[in-house]
């Protein structure tokens, strides 16, 4: 025999009650299943609502007769008319004496927790009796059971305990007198000895399902919802959450004590302890498998099952000196919150015995901090206590799995997981079963936390990157483009998802959590409603609270500089083309390396240097490994490199130049570039990136331009004046053609010093060769002291130095990345 639950939401509409009809016609065979029915979704609430309502003096009756209505509907739409008269007889019934029961509460203006649940069972009592009015169309032998008539209990109303013995005594004598029959039984409700209705608790008509199935010896417990059984986290909040084919009953009782809202914890005891399995089932999606909840699974990869969270709890915190040593003091405290009937979700102690903090519902936040003043009057008076400390706003998360027995590395990874994405712990237990390790978060912190955490252990699933993006011209675009082009093989070949969540540029700037489309964006962010206003960008990027965010600045611009330092502390990674920043005062650099740091996050920066070429991960891999820096030389301007390289043969160095700044090599103003401001900031990052405290006076520049161009008021007047000099330039070239050398403006870093200067070079240096816009640089350190490693590649353009980012961003994401 099966028994089979339907809770709210699959007898909460027309067309779910049609599937429900469907699915037991599949199911009944020779024998019957026992169907145990929740009231239809909503009704719960809302005659609880109507009761609190009428306690306090306020109308229902609209609300009523919405209910009625809303019963009325299902049975004209699925009873055949001939039938219907005795099924509305029945239900009207119901409603009549519901309506004269909130009618008392209203003139007495008190709701007694009796009276609660007896206004509560109509909900269960009018859904089951409706749908077995529907289904003895399809099975003559359905029978409506009132389960206050067989499940018998203690007078603790709205959370009754159940008097097993007796309970199964009466469940399996009247399934004997009603051999053959299909029981439709109320979920939910049971009664005491005096014949008065009460409640298992919320959720309880699980728990019917389990103690009919406990009594009945059934061979599986069905219940049947709208999700496709438990899941590795709430899909609510974990869009990547997915089904689990199978749990322990040891297994999903954490889960679901913790929050997992697919079954009802107690219901897993009966079926427990008798060794029935459980089946979580979808209505909606009835051919899924679902999750089988049994005493052995078969081994599992996973190094957990699952992540489940409570969202809104208070945790208070006991402590001072008198509890050191004292023995019964953690009896007293936790008996006085049981006889209060105060549930404690969660306990911690530190070692020294001063403080216990425990975790309980908001509502009883108060109840329990009087009762802790009262019964530990003396002690607070003898200042041997402090006065209960109470946080608020707080949730838990806790990973639980048998996999987690007596495997290293489970804690570190989920605390990693939460220190990266600078969520903090304000209280941990684990118990020692090592089943379930929890930790208390702020509930503000929840769903970044359940998305960071199950990223980290279901390694099998892509992670998801969020990434925040100013600027879109050259390489902001260039960026959009490659990583659109690239989506597919991240997911396949490095496990990542980029998701673009804000853009912004001068004018505009746009949000999506859910990622903004990449194939168009532009249009998305023209017609955007919202003016770019910087300030808010980042406060908009921090109260998103993303896991795994990352800012990327594309711009040249010394504004996102300022917050720079804010994002780190928001434990957001940073990647950045701008090269202002590091490039500024000494202080500020390392500033940004300590925040960084500190908080735990990535500041990339590559592109700062070289475009995409790995110039400063080389430097740090070099020093990381104990290496030493002799020496280092660069062409680090794709700009004048292009330059230097075009300048030979007939050409003059005014036609070079305009055509570098035609192909979009050098800056609006190419002076910019020629004057070695550009240069001087990356060899200066470089020397900081060596060890060295210089500031950017520090570094000495060779001027290549002669005065009169750099005087010039505009961009045409510089061309002016670099057409009038060209004889100079000519000089130059020719001077060093006929000594069979190349012109090149090289910087160079030694003994601490830096310095920019233009050199002829011969062949036998290793810059002479160099071509087109390639940069080119030479570590000499203590291992390559014969043959410097050189690193050379193209130093300019759009494509190389949004592929630099590329790879800075995607380096984030890697969690080998040192």
């Amino acid at each position: 025999m099966k028994i089979l639950k339907f809770g709210g939401t699959s007898v909460g509409s027309i067309e779910s009650i049609s599937t429900l009809i469907n699915i037991l016609r599949d199911e009944a065979g020779a024998e019957k299943p026992v169907v145990v029915l929740s009231a239809m979704s909503g009704v719960t609430n809302l005659l609880l609502a109507m009761a609190e309502g009428a306690a306090k003096g306020n109308e229902f009756t609209a609300r009523l007769a919405d209910l009625e209505r809303r019963h009325f509907d299902v049975v004209k739409s699925l009873l055949s008319i001939q039938l219907q008269n005795p099924a509305f007889t029945r239900l009207k019934i119901h409603f009549n004496q519901l309506e004269d029961l909130l009618q008392g509460v209203l003139t007495l203006r008190e709701l007694t927790p009796k009276t609660r649940d007896l206004v509560l069972s109509y909900g269960e009592r009018c859904s089951t009796l409706m749908i077995s009015k529907i289904a003895a169309q399809y099975f003559p032998e359905a029978l409506f059971v009132d389960a206050s008539e067989l499940i018998k209990t203690d007078s603790f109303f709205g959370q009754a305990k159940v008097n097993t013995e007796l309970t199964e005594m009466l469940i399996r004598g009247f399934q004997k007198e009603n051999a053959g029959k299909m029981l439709f039984v109320t979920g939910f409700i049971a009664g005491n000895d005096e014949g008065q209705i009460t409640t298992l608790g919320r959720g309880g008509s699980d728990y019917t399902a389990a103690i009919f199935g406990s009594a009945l010896n059934a061979s599986e417990i069905q219940i049947w919802t709208d999700v496709n059984g438990m899941m590795t986290a709430d899909p609510r909040m974990v869009k990547k959450a997915f089904s689990l084919e199978e749990l322990t009953y040891t297994e999903a009782m954490e889960l679901s004590y913790f929050g997992a809202k697919v079954i009802y914890p107690p219901t897993m005891i009966p079926a427990f302890l008798k060794k029935i399995p459980i089946v979580i089932k979808n209505t909606f999606e009835p051919q899924f498998a679902g999750t089988v909840i049994q005493h052995h699974c078969k081994p599992s990869n996973l190094p957990i099952k699952g992540i489940s969270s409570i969202n809104n709890i208070s945790v208070l915190n006991v402590e001072g000196s008198g509890m050191v040593g004292k023995s019964g003091f953690s009896g007293r405290l936790f008996s006085l919150l049981a006889r209060e009937q105060i549930n404690v979700i969660l306990i911690t102690q530190s070692s020294s015995e001063h403080s216990i903090t425990f975790a309980v519902q908001p509502g009883d936040t108060e109840r329990a901090r009087q009762a802790i003043a009262q019964e530990f009057e003396l002690e607070l008076l003898a200042k041997k206590l402090e006065p209960v400390m109470i946080e608020q706003n707080l949730a838990i998360l806790a990973v639980v799995g048998e996999n987690m027995k007596e495997t290293p590395g489970i804690s570190g990874k989920l605390f990693h997981s939460l220190g990266r994405n600078g969520v903090n712990v304000r209280a941990i237990a684990q118990g020692s079963s090592e089943y379930n390790i929890s930790v208390v978060i702020s509930s503000n912190d929840l769903a970044k936390a359940l998305n960071a955490v199950h990223d980290a252990f279901f390694i099998q699933l892509t992670k998801t990157l969020y990434a925040f993006c100013l600027g879109t011209g050259n390489i902001g675009k260039t960026l959009f483009k490659q990583l659109n082009a690239h989506a597919g093989f991240l997911h396949d070949n490095n496990g990542i998802q980029v998701k673009i969540a804000g853009i912004s540029n001068t004018r505009k700037m746009i949000f999506n959590e859910d990622g903004i489309s990449l194939d168009n964006w532009e249009s998305e962010l023209q017609e955007a409603n919202e003016q770019a206003d910087l300030s808010e960008f980042i406060a908009r990027m921090k109260s998103m609270n993303l896991p795994n965010c990352v800012f990327i600045d594309n711009t040249a611009s010394p504004k996102p500089i300022a917050f720079y330092e804010e994002v780190f502390k928001s434990t957001i990674s940073v990647v950045t083309c701008n090269k202002i920043g590091n490039s500024g005062s000494y202080a500020q650099y390392k500033t940004f390396r300590d925040t960084a740091r500190l908080h735990g996050v990535d500041f990339f920066y590559e592109t700062n240097v070289g475009a995409g070429l790995p110039i400063i991960r080389t430097l740090k891999d070099l020093m990381n490994s104990g290496d030493r820096i002799q020496r280092i030389e660069a062409i680090l301007s794709g700009t004048i490199s292009f330059i230097f390289n075009n300048f030979k043969g007939d050409a003059n160095f005014h036609d070079v130049v305009k055509l570098a700044q035609e192909k979009g090599y050098t800056e609006p103003d190419p002076r910019d570039d020629l004057r070695g401001t550009d240069f001087m900031r990356k060899i200066l990052i470089l020397a900081r990136d060596s060890g060295y405290a210089l500031e950017a006076a520090d570094v000495e520049i060779q001027n290549m331009l002669p005065k009169a161009c750099l005087v010039a008021e505009s961009v045409d007047d510089f061309y002016a004046a670099l057409k009038a000099e060209d004889a100079y330039f000519t000089d130059l070239k020719n001077k060093a053609q006929a000594e069979g050398k190349a012109l090149r403006y090289i910087g160079k870093l030694e003994n601490g010093k830096a310095a920019i200067t233009l050199q002829m070079v011969d062949e036998s240096h290793p810059f002479y060769t160099l071509s087109g816009s390639d940069n080119i640089i030479s570590f000499t350190t203590d291992r390559y002291k014969e043959r410097p490693l050189v690193v050379k590649g193209p130093g300019a353009g759009a494509e190389v130095t949004a592929a630099g980012v590329f790879a800075d961003l995607i380096n984030v994401g890697n969690p080998l990345t040192p």
